[in-house]
C-alpha cells in the first residue's frame, strides 16, 4: 500500500503547479484523501481535504480560493491544483489517505506518501 506524489517544484510568486497522487497497491474510493504540508519550524497542517466520493471538500482558510481539490476514482488519482500562489506557501507537502469517508485531521489518516517540496520565490 503506498500513495506516490507528484509534482511540486520551484515556482514564482503567482505562479500555479498541480500535485497528482496516486494509490499503489489499493484502491482510493473508499478513502478520505487529504494534502498536508509542513514549513520550517512550523507544524503540519491540513491545506485541502476530499471525501471519498468527492462530495465534501475542506480548504485551509488560507489557500481558498487559490487551491482545488478533485479526485478520479476511475484513475485511482486524486488532484490539487495550486494557483496564485504565495512565499508562504513554501513547504513539503504530503498527500494522506485515511479509511473513513471524510478527515480533515492529520491523525485521522492512515497513509502518507513521501513529501514533495515547493519553493515558491523570486
Amino acid at each position: 500500500v503506498q500513495l506516490q506524489a507528484s509534482g511540486g517544484g520551484l515556482v514564482q510568486p503567482g505562479g500555479s503547479l498541480q500535485f497528482s497522487c496516486a494509490g499503489s497497491g489499493f484502491t482510493l474510493d473508499y478513502y478520505a484523501i487529504g494534502w498536508f504540508r509542513q514549513a520550517p519550524g512550523k507544524q503540519r497542517e491540513g491545506v485541502a481535504c476530499i471525501s471519498s466520493r468527492g462530495e465534501n471538500t475542506f480548504y485551509e482558510d488560507s489557500v481558498k480560493g487559490r487551491f482545488t481539490i478533485s479526485r478520479d476514482n476511475v484513475k485511482n488519482t486524486v488532484y490539487l491544483q495550486m494557483t496564485s500562489l504565495k512565499p508562504e506557501d513554501t513547504a513539503v507537502y504530503y498527500c494522506a489517505a485515511g479509511s473513513v469517508r471524510f478527515a480533515t485531521r492529520a491523525r485521522e489518516y492512515d497513509y502518507w506518501g513521501q513529501g514533495t517540496q515547493v519553493t515558491v520565490s523570486s
